[in-house]
């Protein structure tokens, strides 16, 4: 395995659907994609390039090979060093409306206990302006570093809404991306998705309870352990996003989203009132 057989690349965006269009490309048993998202253009670089190689196993020879790590687009070295180790591979950004992403990033960080029930602390520009869930939805910035380094010609601009608008279109244009068939196009059952209405077992608690974890995980899986966690797991809520705070966000965002349109030369006004 070498640099040279990785084909393609999800580079992101958070909170975009992207392990959906992953688990779509893996039903196909002629593309291959580690399950983790390995990170190493962005958070484990140090780990050196024959780590990452290392985490490619694909079982039969002439599989087209990708993997997915969403924080590529936002962490600004990204682009530079998977220019330099995988010039030839295909890029593909999955995007959403930029208030909706961050939201669904600070409830997925609120539902593990990373963050407190102070919404405005996290989303409110005047207070976190340079948050990562505020940062992640700065696409227009993000995207310019790799067209600067790859070209219009190997990157390819999804959008979130796309998935529930027209799933069987949205991978028929990945798949044509990547030179893949794209005939009779079927979307795979993947069940859920990082599900945030799963029952779980709430931030404090899990806080509260962290310590124990190397205690009972001989006993996970085990009837006796669901039993334990049944007493304390209840269905995960959220602190709302209030509207003047949307309305906020909307009007932080307005400038990158207009940025975006002029870049990509695809519309996204279905997401903000910026002109």
């Amino acid at each position: 395995m070498n640099s040279q057989d990785i084909d393609f690349v999800i580079i992101g965006a958070a909170k975009c659907a992207t392990t959906w269009l992953q688990r779509q490309l893996q039903s196909d048993p002629d593309v291959y994609m580690p399950d983790p998202e390995l990170h190493f253009f962005a958070r484990e670089f140090d780990r050196g390039l024959d780590w990452y190689l290392s985490q490619f196993t694909p079982p039969n020879p002439g599989l087209l090979i990708g993997e997915k790590s969403n924080s590529y687009l936002d962490v600004p070295e990204a682009a530079a060093r998977l220019h330099a180790h995988l010039p030839q591979v295909r890029l593909i950004a999955q995007l959403r409306n930029p208030v909706d992403r961050a939201y669904s990033d600070y409830c997925m960080l609120y539902r593990r206990g990373d963050v407190s029930g102070d919404i405005g602390q996290y989303l409110d520009p005047d207070k976190a302006s340079d948050s990562r869930f505020l940062i992640g939805g700065d696409y227009a910035a993000q995207l310019a570093r790799y067209v600067r380094l790859f070209g219009w010609e190997r990157l390819l601009v999804l959008d979130f809404e796309g998935v529930a608008r027209d799933p069987e279109t949205q991978i028929a244009r990945t798949r044509a991306h990547l030179g893949l068939a794209t005939d009779h196009v079927q979307i795979a059952e993947t069940g859920k998705v990082k599900d945030k209405s799963d029952v779980r077992v709430p931030p404090h608690w899990r806080k509260r309870l962290g310590r124990l974890k190397p205690a009972v995980a001989p006993f996970r899986g085990t009837r006796g352990f669901a039993a334990l966690r049944g007493l304390v797991a209840k269905p995960s809520s959220y602190p709302a996003l209030p509207s003047e705070l949307r309305a906020k966000l909307q009007s932080h965002y307005a400038p990158s989203v207009r940025a975006l349109e002029d870049l990509t030369g695809q519309s996204f006004a279905g997401w903000i009132d910026h002109r």
